[in-house]
């Protein structure tokens, strides 16, 4: 039986726990054989959770807590405390890093460990499995550094073989090639994750090798600015376009507005479908943009992406966000209709979440933001934009991505946005469908979808009912290239 247990609960199966795998990388020799990675998703029942986790026998558990799983955790914790309140349970991650003081999981935890746990967490548990208990149950991590070597023992190692063959075949796998932003962006966590770090290049691509030997095909960066320091994105990317295959796809987040030459001749090299890219343009609007402390120059901005689209095979996925401090529906319309135009393959339309520690609150006062107390916790209101319209949002939303960035109505979505405004547009296919579904935003089969539409299309737009019945049955053949990737998509951080 292990002594020591790391696990967490995932969003969905499809996603391997990254931050467990670089704590059990990062274990001393003789404590990693006496340790045990389980993971579950937040679909499993927290009693269930509970009973495998006794099981285990362990007499330390570490629980990696984000956004998505922090309530069943909670639920998971307590019953493990009642049951067996000898076992030491310790807490990590983002969603725990910040505010500590103010959640009920880090007051029933017996230890927080707060920033990048990968080496505290191993020191921590040496220390208990020895009988030398810690004074202070909340340990501030020292920020790690990267091994240049892997025998460098004393830095940190990549976590890249710890991914099993069953990973491999059926799992999107995170990778990272740098830590931090450079950027200051209010509403992001990575704000607050200062320095940018990168990871020793040749053992980082030593490691992307082994995992395309073992037949590895998709592959998720998780670092914020990939394309900011041009030394290690050209090589990464080289690397890649060097050992492509059919089935290769590598998801990158970019800066939408630094995309110079020497990486655009590497880009449109690829073939289409090799690449996607999450540009996170979030708001058009110049003066929220500095309310937020956001850099971005717009017309960089449109050209890389027009560029992007007209030059090249990557699939672009773009973020807005809905309800930031000084900006009404009539700004993110504006906002939405100019991406549009820009012919993104996929529109992430989220609503604004405050994330525990990140400066984004200090326009709660003057802005009238007003937050649910629950995760993810999303905007509920703001001084320009009520309760009402913030719903009517959150439908827009969720439609949008079963109509637009589904990828099942290509042609039908482009009959419905060709209009002046294609957000105005879209609002009123929202609070029309909303309507006629009996006020339902889940449940809705794809058939019954794509009769909704027609019959908007043909009763409120007056489109010829032969000429929609030609584009339904266009888009119910196989999916064109540029459908959204949705299995390398995020809507969570790993």
């Amino acid at each position: 039986m292990p002594d020591v247990v790391l696990t967490t609960l995932n969003a969905k199966y499809i996603h391997a726990a990254f931050g467990l795998r670089y704590l059990m990388a990062n274990l001393p020799d003789a404590l990693r054989a006496r340790t045990d990675l389980r993971e579950f998703d937040i679909n499993q029942r927290p009693i269930d959770i509970v009973e495998h986790l006794l099981a285990t026998g362990a007499k330390i558990i570490g629980f990696g807590v984000y956004i998505w799983n922090t309530e069943p955790t909670l639920k998971i914790v307590q019953d493990i405390k009642r049951l067996r309140p000898d076992i030491v349970v310790v807490v990590g991650g983002p969603e725990v890093s910040y505010e500590t003081d103010q959640q009920p999981l880090c007051a029933i935890a017996d230890y927080v460990v707060r920033g990048e746990a990968d080496v505290a967490f191993g020191t921590l548990c040496e220390q208990l499995l020895s009988g030398r208990r810690p004074l202070m149950r909340v340990i501030d991590a020292e920020l790690p550094e990267f091994a240049s070597a892997p025998d460098d023992s004393a830095s940190l190692q990549l976590p890249y073989d710890l991914y099993t063959d069953a990973d491999l075949a059926s799992r999107v796998l995170y990778v990272e090639a740098s830590r931090g932003c450079p950027f200051k962006c209010e509403f992001c966590l990575s704000s607050l994750d200062v320095p940018v770090r990168n990871v020793p290049l040749e053992p980082f691509l030593a490691q992307m090798q082994s995992l395309l030997d073992r037949g590895a095909r998709q592959f998720k960066f998780v670092d914020r600015t990939f394309n900011l320091n041009l030394k290690m994105s050209l090589p990464i990317l080289r690397f890649f376009l060097e050992r492509y295959s059919p089935g290769l796809f590598v998801h990158f987040e970019m800066i939408p507005d630094r995309l110079p030459e020497p990486l655009r001749e590497l880009i449109e090299q690829f073939p289409e479908g090799a690449l996607q890219f999450e540009v996170g343009i979030q708001t058009f609007n110049p003066e929220v943009e500095k309310l937020i402390s956001r850099r971005q120059d717009h017309a960089k901005l449109m050209e890389n992406l027009t560029w992007l689209r007209e030059k090249t095979g990557v699939h672009v996925h773009a973020d807005l966000i809905v309800g930031l401090p000084g900006e009404d529906l009539d700004s993110f319309g504006c906002g939405f209709d100019q991406l549009v135009k820009l012919r993104p393959q996929e529109i992430q339309v989220g609503m604004l979440k405050r994330l525990r520690g990140t400066p984004i609150c200090r326009h709660d006062a003057e802005w009238d933001m007003v937050y649910s107390p629950h995760p993810p916790y999303e905007i509920l209101r703001t001084k320009l934009v009520s309760f009402e319209q913030m719903q009517r949002m959150r439908r827009f939303s969720r439609y949008w991505d079963l109509v637009a960035n589904s990828g099942n109505f290509v042609r039908l979505t482009q009959m419905l946005l060709d209009a002046t405004s294609p957000f105005i547009r879209f609002l009123d296919f929202s609070d029309w469908l909303y309507a006629r579904t009996g006020q339902r935003t889940h449940g809705i089969a794809r058939h019954d979808l794509s009769m909704f539409l027609k019959t908007y299309l043909v009763d409120i737009l007056q489109i010829e009912a032969a000429q929609v019945d030609v584009a339904m049955n266009l888009d119910q053949r196989p999916k064109r290239n540029d459908a959204p990737k949705r299995q390398a998509q995020h809507l969570s951080t790993p």
